[in-house]
């Protein structure tokens, strides 16, 4: 008989690739994944670990899992499975496998071993891997759009930052088993790829080739040129004007940039360890928007950082309410034991922080209001999802990341079609099909 299989992703895109390669394998093997409300054979759960209400979410889901399917063979993996395995291991009282993140390519034979485990721990020296766990497949399933993990790893060790420890350091993908993953997608259907990693802005720099993410995007987009391909989060200082060169050169590179900022003021983001100060920040945003007057810039920042008091938060405000941003990712400080910032002076209260994370947000939502009302009357290439909204209309993403809804037939989902963006009512962006 099949075995039934759930996979539980949480946490980001490289998480989401990874486990997406996970059920690639166990299909190729005969498993199928198991439907709601049925009992399942094998239990994965890909866990998250970036703050430390990821960390709870982790631990609940993996309790709630093991309740829920007893008699299932558990494997716990990802962020918190690294930094954490022997709590895990605790309070798991059934047979659990933990694969640490640069052992996820054993982690599917572990899983199918018929013998049962006591407790199997596939951990490894994380700090120590110099390469990247193959992970490859042919389609990302039920997703309209792929992601493709292109890096894993950071050694910037950012002061509040807990992932250098469970992902280890900086380290490149081949840039032949990326393009041959690229073909794999394009093939399978997918008509955008988004390029993904830890820190996908050194990609490269660990390879004998000396590539650099520039190379990557170009090469990527001339070798598929009817996929669009899209880069997350990069940062600041890595987008040089080769890479945006690049985006010019090539149709199908998205104009989008996900920048994170995290603080705006020079103190915190010294005490951060970031590299960059405001003006820095201001200038690389400033020379995207002149380069692509029309793009998505969306920013992460954090608010409650240790002794950010009223002018440095003032600092923060102050720059994002003048830069031409889309979107912001607004996120508190969230303590992790092991980082440096754990250990500062002048922790903010919990209260104070969510006061900030919410005065942020508004303004988000004002910076997004303004992006969505500039373009409307105009007509964008827009990549329509696999499934209807509440309202029966069909939902997809322009080539400037605007979230849009429109009237079509269900030929076009998984099609990239024009769309005139007509109207805004609230927070949604009402379009028309362009025939």
């Amino acid at each position: 008989m099949n075995k039934k299989i759930i996979i539980n992703t949480l946490g980001c895109k490289v998480n989401q690739y990874e486990s997406a390669s996970f059920l690639h394998s166990f299909e190729e093997s005969g498993c199928e994944l198991a439907k709601s409300g049925e009992d399942a054979d094998i239990v994965v759960i890909n866990t998250c670990a970036v703050t430390a209400k990821a960390g709870a979410e982790s631990r609940r889901t993996v309790r709630r899992l093991v309740r829920r399917h007893p008699q299932a063979k558990v494997v716990i993996t990802g962020c918190y499975a690294q930094m954490a395995a022997n709590e895990l291991a605790e309070i798991v009282k059934t047979p659990v496998c933990i694969v640490g993140n640069g052992n996820k390519h054993l982690l599917v034979t572990a899983a199918l071993k018929e013998s049962p485990c006591d407790l199997t721990m596939l951990m490894g020296k994380i700090l120590k891997k110099d390469t990247v766990c193959e992970l490859p497949m042919k389609r990302f399933n039920q997703r309209t759009r792929a992601y493709l993990r292109v890096q894993d790893g950071c050694s910037n060790f950012c002061t509040y930052c807990i992932v250098p420890y469970t992902r280890g350091p900086s380290r490149s993908v081949d840039l032949t088993n990326i393009l041959k993953q690229a073909v794999r997608f394009a093939e399978a259907g997918h008509k955008e790829i988004v390029i993904t990693g830890i820190h996908v802005g050194m990609y490269g720099k660990d390879l004998p080739e000396k590539l650099d993410i520039a190379d990557l995007m170009i090469s990527l987009c001339r070798a598929q040129p009817e996929i669009r391909f899209r880069l997350s989060s990069i940062e600041p200082q890595e987008i040089t004007d080769k890479l945006l060169d690049g985006m010019e050169s090539c149709r199908n590179f998205m104009p989008h940039f996900h920048i994170p900022l995290q603080s705006g003021d020079n103190s915190i983001l010294q005490r951060m360890h970031r590299g960059y100060d405001r003006q820095t920040f201001r200038n690389i945003v400033k020379k995207c928007m002149q380069r692509f007057p029309d793009a998505a810039i969306g920013i992460d920042i954090l608010a409650g950082f240790p002794g950010e008091g009223e002018e440095e938060f003032a600092n923060s405000r102050q720059l994002l309410e003048e830069i031409d941003a889309t979107y912001f990712h607004v996120f508190p400080y969230s303590k992790r034991p092991g980082t440096p910032a754990a250990t500062f002076a002048n922790q903010i209260p919990k209260a104070v922080s969510g006061q900030r994370v919410a005065e942020l947000r508004k303004l988000a939502e004002q910076k997004q209001l303004t992006f969505h009302s500039k373009h409307l009357q105009t007509v964008r290439s827009a990549l329509v999802e696999q499934k209807r909204n509440g309202e029966n209309m069909l939902t997809g993403f322009t080539d400037n990341y605007i979230p849009v809804v429109f009237q079509g037939d269900d030929k076009l989902m998984g099609q990239v079609v024009p769309v005139e963006l007509n109207s805004l009512l609230g927070k949604t962006v009402f379009g028309k099909l362009v025939r």
